[in-house]
């Protein structure tokens, strides 16, 4: 620990002897500083040791005194050192008065003790202290590294637990606790999300401290550091303790810093070759080659294709058109992910994979995004909860164009049958962006109505043209053929009973029909004429 007033006065060769402010002698030395001057304020850090022989002092001005001492302990002077026997033979009462009534330590130093002992015992102290701190650190480090190396980040924040005799937490990309140590600080950590949230949209590196004595909310003091090397973070560390972190604790933090960041970034060169064998994953099972797929994937991708995976197709609202599986892939972590929605939920796939330890495939590809994910693993969970919470964001009108992400998600599929789950996936993805949606599922077409479809404007534009001739017959008052011609396909061609709808005799409505026939230039007993012609009353129907 530093020096403070007490060990100076116990030091035996200094004879130091206490005249005012005997209770406050714990408090550290900062430095031993000798000045003469009637006000050496200005001079002052605080924390200081003050020297003096009252050469220039009215040492027996009561009120000169107060105002003196006064002016010392408002700038944070520690304690003052009278030496005897020079100008004075013993320290002046005013001056005793005056440290007793302001509470600053009063030191008597005799004739035989230069100034420059104390002065060198109180750097040699500072000296030897920071040689502790500095081996104390070192040693921490080497235990730090230790437990990453055998037990990974988990034992790295038990050890630094107990190194800042507090806890430590570990967060990933998306602001999610990952690890905590002791197990209770898990809780804790989680109530820092937004905090570590509003860390990761600054720049690397950044550290912010929240709680403390300032906050009244927390009784802890917690430290939050960005973990990464890139633009935005990967990673946030938090340390919470009971009080500010001292030289030791603060060696282990930043032991701690440099561990995690190399332990969660990953080499440049090895995302490069992981995102090359996805790439070429990706071809070979759309190209219809799973057992080629399977040998390529091995190890890193093998469990993925083991299981039922569905296909995700992502790109932003504003995209304009889109690349093919077998273009060249840009790496994650290259675009600046707070403007790049697909890169952000890059991350949310794969943050999610990470904590649940199951494997994802994810293939930037200009400005889209393709991606294996577990069916109804943690990936696609957390896809599905993420779009989810942009709609409510679009909604309530929180989210600007630029940040909108449209997603299409195949059904289950095999490695057999990838490249059938890639068309489901662009067709869902088509739909979405028709629709407004963030996520359209391929199943939710399947299960719905194909009547949502006949919105698209090419589908009305192609029904407009062929009823046209129907509606300028009908505009002239010479008949209801439109709305004849709907009952007639709604009763499927029974004469009688859409001849009752409309409250006419069939042989009106067997008129009308062949009208229909004439104008149009088509047999309504073609099925495919019939089709088209109720799809595009559909379409036309008013709301």
């Amino acid at each position: 620990m530093p020096p403070t007033l007490a060990s100076l006065v116990h030091h035996s060769a200094l004879k130091l002897a206490v005249r005012a402010g005997g209770d406050r002698l714990d408090v550290p030395v900062r430095w031993a500083h000798v000045s003469e001057l009637a006000d050496p304020v200005p001079y002052m850090e605080g924390g200081e040791l003050l020297l003096i022989t009252a050469l220039k002092l009215d040492a027996e001005d009561p009120e000169a005194m107060r105002r003196y001492v006064r002016r010392l302990a408002g700038a944070g002077v520690v304690g003052l050192g009278f030496a005897v026997g020079v100008n004075y033979e013993e320290i002046p009462k005013a001056l005793v008065d005056a440290a007793e009534e302001e509470g600053l330590p009063l030191l008597e130093v005799p004739r035989r003790t230069p100034f420059l002992a104390i002065s060198k015992e109180v750097s040699a102290a500072i000296a030897a202290d920071q040689y502790r701190a500095v081996t104390a650190g070192f040693a921490a480090q080497r235990e730090l590294t230790r437990q990453a190396l055998t037990e990974g980040p988990e034992g790295l924040l038990t050890a630094l637990a107990s190194q800042v005799h507090g806890w430590a937490a570990l967060y990933d990309a998306s602001g999610a606790v990952v690890a905590a140590a002791p197990e209770w600080a898990g809780r804790r950590a989680a109530r820092l999300t937004a905090d570590v949230e509003r860390l990761r949209e600054r720049p690397v590196p950044a550290s912010a401290v929240v709680g403390g004595p300032e906050h009244s909310d927390h009784d802890d003091r917690v430290e939050l550091h960005s973990l990464g090397t890139g633009r935005r973070p990967r990673a946030a560390l938090a340390v919470g303790t009971a009080s500010a972190l001292g030289t030791v604790e603060r060696y282990a933090v930043h032991s701690a810093i440099a561990l995690l960041t190399l332990t969660t970034e990953r080499s440049r060169s090895l995302q490069a070759a992981e995102q090359r064998i996805g790439v070429a994953v990706l071809r070979m099972l759309l190209a219809g080659e799973p057992d080629h797929a399977r040998a390529v994937a091995g190890e890193l991708y093998g469990g993925l294709l083991d299981a039922p995976f569905r296909v995700l197709v992502a790109e932003p609202a504003s995209a304009r058109g889109h690349a093919d599986a077998s273009s060249h892939a840009r790496v994650p972590g290259t675009a600046d992910r707070a403007e790049d929605p697909v890169g952000a939920l890059a991350e949310v796939m794969e943050s999610a994979a990470a904590r649940s330890g199951e494997t994802v495939l994810v293939v930037p590809e200009g400005e889209r995004l393709v991606a294996l994910a577990a069916d109804e693993g943690a990936a696609a969970t957390a896809v599905a909860a993420y779009a989810a919470a942009l709609e409510d964001a679009r909604a309530s009108g929180a989210e600007g164009e630029e940040d909108e992400l449209i997603v299409g998600l195949s059904g289950p599929a095999g490695p057999i049958a990838a490249a059938a789950a890639y068309k489901q996936a662009e067709q869902a993805l088509s739909v979405a962006r028709r629709r407004g949606r963030v996520l359209v599922e391929h199943e939710q077409l399947a299960a719905g109505s194909v009547l949502p479809l006949l919105a698209d404007d090419a589908v009305k534009a192609f029904a407009d043209g062929l009823l046209r001739a129907l509606h300028e017959h009908d505009a002239t008052g010479r008949g209801d053929l439109v709305a004849s011609l709907r009952a007639w396909l709604s009763r499927h061609g029974q004469w009688d009973a859409a001849a009752a709808d409309l409250g006419v005799h069939r042989h009106t409505l067997r008129y009308r029909m062949r009208r229909v026939e004439e104008i149009l230039g088509r047999s309504l007993d073609d099925p495919d004429v019939r089709m088209e012609l109720w799809l595009a009353l559909k379409a036309t129907a008013p709301d």
